[in-house]
Order: C-alpha cells, then structure tokens, then sequence
C-alpha cells in the first residue's frame, strides 16, 4: 500500500475501519471457501490414499481428482449452475438474488453472507482495537483462521493441520519482536497448550476408556499459547470449557439429542483465543484477582 494512503486511513478512524470492512466481507467470501471445500479436500485425499494402498505394487495409481480451493468454479450443488461473478458479490448478491439460485431457485443458505458479514466486522474491531501496524496485521491475519477453523470444526468435528500448524509456527514469527509475548513465553506456551490438553486426553481415556477430544484441539491450544504465551493459557482453557459446558448442556436440553453426541471443543477455543487477543490482560487480571 503506498505510504501516503496508509497514513490518511491511519489518521481517520472511519475510513480506515470501513476499508477493512470491505476487506473483511472479501476474505469472508474466500473463507466461505475454504470452509466448505477444506474438508472436502482431506477427504478426498484420504480416499485416494486408500485406494492406492489397496493397489499392486505394479499397478499404475489412478489419477487424483482435480478439486482445490481454486478448481472446479463454484456451483449450485442441486443444479450445477456455475457461479457467474456479478453473483458472487458478497452478501449484495444473496440478496440481490433473494438467497435462491438464479439457475434452479434452490434455496442459498443465509450462512454465507453471515460468515462474511461476521468476517467484515471482526476485522473491522480488530485493526481498530490493535492499530494500524504490525501487531493489528497479526491478529486480523489470527482472526480469519480462527473463523474458519471454528465453522469447520462446528459443521465437520475436524480442526485441519493445514490451518493449525501454520497458524502455530505463525504465531511464533510474530513474537520473534515480542508482538505479544516475548519469544520464550511464545515457546513455552506452544509446548504447553499442546501437553495440557494431551494430559487431559489421556486421563479421560484411562478413566472412562473413551477419547474427550481430538488431537487437533491439542494442536489448536498450542498454536494460541504460540501467540499468547503460556500466561494466557489458563483463561483460554477455562474460558473455552465454561463456554462449552454451558452451550453443550443447552443444546442436549433444547433438542433433546442425549449426551452420547459429541460436541466439538475447537469452536470454544477459537472464541476464547480471539476474546484473548482482545482483552487478554483485562481477562487475566479479572481471573487472577477472582482467584486472589
């Protein structure tokens, strides 16, 4: 960006708010990507993977099937329509179009425009919050994977390594400066996050012979201890756990499911990692003076 319009949208709070609002509802429409096709992709090659062991050692491997985050062009899935450009307008288009189809008039999920909208203020808040510089940067590029990582987590019960891990060695680049944390807590908070909750697991299992959780919540705590250092990882876990016990309970008694479906714990980190980047030190001193 050249020097001199980073510093006017520096310099007026309105305007540079509302540019990364337009930003936000752009990369919400990618996000809405990535949440659908991501899983779809892990699936794939996992099938593929299968296939091929199945295979002789002699026998030529099939052709893996060409879908990414790029390729096919999206579609309608009850038609096939492919969709055109001026109908992919963030949230306009849905409701320029009504939240139906132009090709079949099937039913567009309200999701999608809500997914940007949320993207767009949330990016909004952050760069407002942290400032114009490296540090908000840092915790809107933080907010856009906890976004996708939370809606995939909720709709498929899965917390990809291809957005945990970079999200892990990222948040230790950041701290190289101390962005949040000083290196070290950084460090130690990475091994941490991941070992807590793998204690955790393991207990659980010994004690009931049934696994808690998935290993890529242990991933996930440890990319936040990454960004906010060991310090912060008690409020992310009691936080998340609070937060997931009480939606949890609500959700067995309003739909009456039981308590034998599990209920993802990503979506609950990814909510206290993002409060975390907020308001981290104010929660930290409420928890430790609650405590003291």
């Amino acid at each position: 960006m050249d020097s001199s319009l980073f510093t006017v949208l520096q310099e007026n709070p309105p305007l540079f708010g509302g540019f990364l609002f337009v930003l936000g509802l752009l990369v919400g429409s990618f996000l809405n990507v990535v949440i659908h096709r991501l899983p779809k992709m892990i699936e794939a090659d996992f099938r593929h993977e299968c296939a091929c062991v199945d295979l002789p050692l002699d026998a030529e491997q099939p052709p893996k099937p060409r879908y990414n985050l790029m390729t096919p062009r999206s579609a309608c899935p009850h038609c096939g329509h492919q969709i055109g450009a001026l109908e992919n307008v963030p949230v306009v288009s849905w409701l320029l179009l009504r939240g139906r189809c132009r090709g079949c008039k099937a039913a567009i999920s309200p999701r999608y425009p809500l997914i940007e909208l949320a993207t767009a203020a949330l990016t909004a808040w952050v760069g407002l919050h942290l400032g114009a510089g490296f540090a908000g940067a840092a915790g809107i590029l933080l907010t856009w994977a906890l976004i996708a990582l939370v809606v995939i987590d909720a709709d498929t019960y899965l917390l990809p390594d291809s957005v945990t891990l970079p999200l892990l060695w990222l948040g230790l680049l950041v701290n190289l400066s101390a962005t949040f944390v000083p290196l070290s807590q950084a460090v130690v908070g990475a091994m941490a996050g991941y070992l807590i909750l793998w204690g955790i697991f393991w207990l659980f299992k010994l004690a009931t012979g049934k696994e808690g959780m998935g290993y890529g919540d242990f991933k996930l705590l440890a990319a936040l201890g990454a960004w906010f250092g060991w310090t912060a990882l008690p409020i992310i876990v009691l936080l998340s756990s609070v937060a997931g016990a009480v939606i949890g309970i609500a959700q067995v008694v309003a739909a009456k499911r039981g308590w034998s479906k599990p209920i993802p714990f990503g979506p609950y980190l990814g909510i206290a990692g993002w409060l975390t980047l907020m308001w981290g030190g104010d929660l930290g001193r409420m928890l430790f003076s609650g405590l003291g």
